[in-house]
């Protein structure tokens, strides 16, 4: 208690020093400003243009009293960053002798008021508490869509979720696409104490599709005007934030802003720091009106609750339709309009300090914003130059955006200790399955990928395609690592239909493979290609997971199974088409087999016909299928009859079967158990033959496996003993299973297990 107290006196004695300096200073400062009971002006030109007596005495004076006053203000800056330290120490107790943490970082505090409640003595308790709650939920809009958008809000995202201590609720305001890839996202990611809802964007298109708006964001650039109308009617206040944003410190900070709004302030904006609004960019230039340098609206805090009280909804739009009969177009979006309600009405806004929206287009003054690295709190990059914009420091800017860009999502799958989190029945049902395994099985890492999940970003890139009308239409599905990328190009130069791809990278990996296929003319000419990319975890190649996750994404009627390795005969696609009519897939269980081959060179004259494969064939040149290493896994396909064959002929299922096989969408997914080299493809065709599919041989269909350096799992295959075992026990174990979905029919797959 006695701690307490002196504590408290030392607090109380930092306050009065803090109010009673700058008070004596001007005082004394006030007393030396009259002259024979006269006022005098501090500045040197005002008293020479109205006093006769200026001497330069007098100016040598008010020069030295100049210096005194930045100096005092010096101390100021010094005991408030020791009041601010006192702060951080004093606990806060509520009623009742209960204690409770709060978020206590650099600037989430309302120090003034703070300091006003000491000073006053208001309340027995030792201080004020601060203004976020350890546990309250930070809520969280952002405008997303399209695929590029996507992509970016996932670098904001993680930089948020770095930096912050509190729940978050984030709200999407996003097109079907963005809608798609984010929820498949967030889904998968499994972040704790992160709520995201979606707002269809499309729906909202009517509300602001009459403003004629030249800004590169589109029509979606003037969605946060309608986020009174658009949030739920009982949220109260949200930062709002554009994709281009990245964070250097912890939210709650900026959160905290919200509890030094006074009167009617409801909009926390920074001011904008280029010369846009003042006119003077170019001759002629004409922008909206705003007071002064007019704000940005990359970071905005809402309240949400007092702008419906004050119809903001009419607010703006009366204000738009008047300056669009002078203005006839937004330059900026909504930061336009926002900027003509702000001129009218400066009442409305709370300015933020510039270290919360740091602009980095060209020719800002950004550069005023921040003395030193720690001075930085939200950088935007608000130019659409993006990372190419001229700024000082911007090598440090890019840096920081690139740690977040490439930084492990898998790691901000941190709890939040001490916040209870919402019941999450995927969550729990992972976590029952998990507890099931017995973690001393030699086995478990095995059984334990199975139920691993793996954050997913769906279409990392554009993608546009639509099925022909006739559906007939294939898709190539196929999955790989960042060792097979160069097999992208050669791939769409023989497949001109569309491709699903489930890549599995890391973080890094992704940004690497992001470059690649931009700088590919090929790749980039290529819209019909679907990438997926399955983030890395956990210490196997998950090969089925990334094909059921290819598969799952595609938009056409049929699917031809692949593998990356293999190149597809020159109009494959095509022919493929018409085999589907031919052989009435879209009516019968059938997998219209394409025969596999392979070659031992890495440069080779691809065969343009069956009749110069064949060739090819009698040469050397060409070989069937692993028909050295693994004669069973395409023995069944018959590459003798193939040779004469001039019509489709059906073929038996035989153990350790596995072609490459086109079938319906609707069928079985790949079995997840299997993970890295052994029995993927086995599993998959073994069920399609228990589920009674017709495997049927295209006699002018061929594809051709390029060679390459042995894979890291089929290494560990060969290499460790307990990996062959586990497989084994795996196959057993699918096989009991087929038995008991299929039942008497699937004995003789353990009789031809055994026979093997």
């Amino acid at each position: 208690m006695l701690g307490i107290c002196r504590g408290r006196r030392k607090f109380l004695a930092a306050s009065l020093s803090l109010l009673c300096i700058p008070a004596i200073t001007w005082i004394y400062l006030f007393a030396g400003s009259f002259e024979d009971g006269k006022p005098v002006s501090l500045s040197p030109l005002e008293s020479q243009a109205h006093s006769p007596r200026y001497t330069a005495s007098s100016q040598r004076d008010r020069e030295s009293l100049e210096v005194r006053v930045r100096e005092v203000e010096e101390e100021n800056r010094s005991l408030r960053r020791q009041l601010s330290l006192a702060q951080g120490q004093v606990p806060v107790h509520r009623r009742g002798n209960h204690s409770k943490t709060y978020s206590m970082e650099e600037g989430t505090g309302d120090s003034e008021n703070l300091r006003a409640g000491i000073v006053a003595g208001n309340s027995s308790e030792c201080g004020q508490q601060p203004a976020v709650e350890k546990c309250e939920t930070i809520h969280v809009a952002i405008v997303c869509a399209g695929y590029n958008a996507s992509r970016d809000v996932v670098t904001l995202v993680k930089s948020v979720l770095f930096h912050r201590r509190n729940p978050l609720h984030f709200h999407l305001i996003a097109d079907s696409i963005a809608e798609q890839i984010l929820a498949t996202l967030f889904q998968t990611w499994m972040v704790p104490a992160v709520r995201v809802d979606f707002y269809n964007a499309d729906e909202l298109k009517s509300e602001v599709s009459w403003i004629p708006n030249k800004h590169y964001s589109g029509i979606y650039g003037l969605m946060k005007l309608v986020l009174t109308k658009t949030l739920p009617a009982n949220l109260e206040r949200v930062i709002v934030l554009d994709t281009d944003i990245t964070f250097a410190t912890d939210i709650a900070e900026l959160w905290a802003v919200f509890h030094k709004f006074k009167g009617q302030q409801v909009l926390g904006l920074v001011e904008n720091q280029s010369d846009w609004y003042l006119g003077n960019l170019w001759k002629n230039h004409r922008p909206w009106p705003a007071l002064g340098r007019g704000y940005n609206t990359g970071v905005i805090l809402l309240l949400l609750d007092k702008l419906r009280k004050m119809k903001w909804e009419q607010m703006w739009r009366l204000t738009a339709e008047r300056e669009l009969m002078g203005m006839l177009s937004t330059s900026l979006a909504d930061q336009d309009i926002f900027n003509a309600v702000i001129k009218q009405n400066p009442f409305l806004v709370y300015q933020l300090p510039c270290f919360w929206n740091v602009q980095l287009s060209d020719h800002t003054r950004s550069e005023q914003c921040y003395r030193d690295v720690s001075d930085l709190k939200v950088i935007h990059w608000n130019s659409p130059k993006k990372l190419r914009v001229k700024n000082k420091h911007v090598e440090f800017f890019r840096n920081l955006y690139l740690t977040f860009l490439e930084y492990d999502g898998n790691l901000l799958r941190r709890e939040l200790f001490g916040c209870p989190s919402e019941t999450d029945v995927n969550s729990e049902n992972l976590q029952k399955q998990l507890s099931e395994l017995d973690e001393d099985d030699l086995c478990y890492e095995f059984r334990r990928e199975r139920f691993t999940v793996h954050r997913t970003h769906l279409y990392f890139l554009h993608y546009e395609f639509e099925p022909a009308t006739d559906n007939t239409d294939v898709t190539l599905v196929a999955q790989l690592s960042m060792d097979r990328l160069q097999m992208l190009e050669a791939i769409c130069k023989h497949w001109e239909g569309p491709i699903s791809l489930a890549l599995y990278l890391s973080d890094a990996e992704a940004q690497q493979f992001l470059r690649y296929a931009q700088g590919s003319e090929v790749l980039m000419s290529r819209h019909n290609v679907g990438y997926h990319i399955v983030y890395k975890e956990g210490q196997f190649y998950p090969v089925n997971l990334l094909r059921n996750v290819a598969m799952k994404h595609i938009s056409t009627p049929y699917m031809f199974l692949s593998d990356i390795d293999f190149l597809p005969m020159y109009g494959l696609y095509e022919y493929l088409r018409k085999s589907v009519i031919q052989l009435d897939l879209a009516n019968t269980k059938k997998a219209m087999i394409v025969p596999a081959f392979e070659t031992l060179r890495y440069r080779l004259s691809f065969p343009k016909s069956k009749a110069e494969l064949l060739s090819m064939l009698d040469m050397g040149t060409l070989f069937t299928f692993r028909y050295h290493v693994w004669t069973k896994g395409h023995a069944p396909t018959n590459f003798a009859k193939w040779r004469t064959a001039t019509m489709p002929y059906r073929v038996e299922w035989e153990a350790d079967f596995e072609p490459y096989v086109v079938v319906r969408r609707d069928c079985s997914e790949y079995d997840r158990r299997f993970v890295g080299f052994g029995w993927n493809k086995v599993a998959h065709i073994m069920e399609l033959d228990a589920q009674e599919y017709e495997f049927t041989v295209l006699p002018n269909a061929y594809m051709i496996h390029m060679p390459h350096a042995p894979s890291f799992d089929i290494t560990k295959f060969r290499s460790n003993k307990q990996y062959r075992i586990c497989l084994k026990t795996l196959k057993e174990e699918f096989q009991q299973d087929m038995s008991r979905r299929y039942g008497f029919a699937a004995l003789k797959y353990l009789t031809a297990e055994n026979n093997s």
